[in-house]
């Protein structure tokens, strides 16, 4: 399981520019590891978050985070 005590916004209130980054970077396909890394807060936060949010993490029918299609 995550970590949950790590991250540079642990505990801090989410922002509406935090959710926005959120969406996109959930749009975009990317893996919440990633996601952690990029916003700062720990996997289960951003899992939470998301949920709370009704921001869908299963990927899309659609190539990986980092892929092109041909």
């Amino acid at each position: 399981m995550a970590d949950t005590t790590t991250g540079r916004h642990n505990g801090e209130d989410w922002t509406a520019e935090d959710v926005a980054r959120l969406r996109e970077l959930a749009d975009g396909n990317t893996p919440t590891g990633v996601m952690s890394i990029k916003l700062g807060r720990s996997e289960d936060a951003i899992r939470a978050k998301a949920q709370a949010e009704g921001i869908s993490l299963a990927p899309a029918n659609r190539p990986p985070y980092g892929k092109v299609s041909s």
